[in-house]
């Protein structure tokens, strides 16, 4: 399945009988890498996951994308500004209906998207493109932020992942929202499911899926082990003081994101008694 990334224009992946095209955002950037991937699936009745944010010219190339095509559903795996906002306008112009989890009352969510369905996890989407029916899985994944979906398409294994597990690199927890023992266990769930690869919101298609979700937990809980091992050594100590000795082996541009998902480490340690917040200093137990 490894296709060139290229914004703007419909890539067709290397699926079986259920079509699949790639269309890259024109937003790259340090928090989306190359930008937001959108996904096409069928050829006549079509479905859209993740239409990104809004831009003019981005909407003229999933409309050039659909052609003839008539778009039926929009999906939204969660309502980051990069996600979901151009869902709304693409579903005035073409009639789709909208899927997904609204928006939690916390900052830094889109709240101009609102379902026209109660989407619910297990929930299964049939869809009829021709000849050719496939079904969409929708699978509840919080961890990054609570209202985050993962969506399975079952005849190929394909697993949309949104922000769940990323190519490349790890996503951001934010709390108060994002939970850390939450996505340890979302993740964990999906070493379930009759996986084949992972279609991810940034980077490539990984087909590896159960590795690349192991090696995540895997890292995920290599750092946790840090935070604790340097809060021990250092406590009592401030959060800036914390995340410079446990992320020391990231860049200084990335050093407010870290310690927005070392907060998160750092609730899920508070909740197993292994450390507590005292006086604006953490201390470890």
């Amino acid at each position: 399945m490894m296709q060139k990334l290229v914004p703007g224009k419909a890539v067709d992946l290397d699926t079986g009988s259920v079509r699949v095209r790639r269309i890259l955002g024109l937003n790259p950037g340090p928090m989306t890498g190359p930008g937001t991937n959108s996904y096409l699936l069928g050829t006549h009745s079509l479905t859209l996951i993740d239409p990104g944010p809004i831009d003019a010219k981005q909407q003229q190339n999933f409309l050039a994308a659909i052609g003839e095509g008539r778009l039926e559903r929009i999906l939204v795996t969660h309502t980051h500004g990069d996600h979901s906002p151009a869902a709304k306008q693409l579903a005035g112009l073409t009639g789709a209906t909208l899927l997904g989890l609204n928006a939690p009352d916390v900052a830094g969510q889109d709240r101009s998207f609102v379902s026209d369905v109660d989407c619910r996890d297990g929930d299964l989407l049939h869809c009829v493109d021709g000849d050719v029916q496939f079904t969409l899985q929708l699978i509840h994944t919080p961890g990054h932020v609570s209202n985050h979906l993962c969506f399975l398409l079952r005849e190929e294994g394909l697993l949309f992942t949104g922000d769940h597990v990323l190519q490349g690199t790890t996503p951001v927890i934010l709390p108060p929202d994002g939970d850390m023992s939450d996505y340890l266990s979302s993740l964990k769930r999906l070493l379930s499911l009759p996986l084949v690869s992972l279609a991810p919101a940034h980077g490539e298609i990984m087909m590896a899926p159960f590795t690349e979700i192991e090696n995540l937990i895997a890292h995920r809980l290599k750092r946790e082990a840090k935070i604790l091992a340097c809060l021990r050594r250092l406590a009592p100590c401030s959060d800036e003081d914390l995340v410079r000795s446990a992320y020391d082996d990231v860049g200084e541009h990335l050093i407010p994101w870290a310690k927005k998902t070392m907060a998160a480490h750092l609730i899920k340690l508070e909740k197993e008694g292994l450390a507590r917040f005292e006086s604006a200093l953490w201390i470890a137990r």
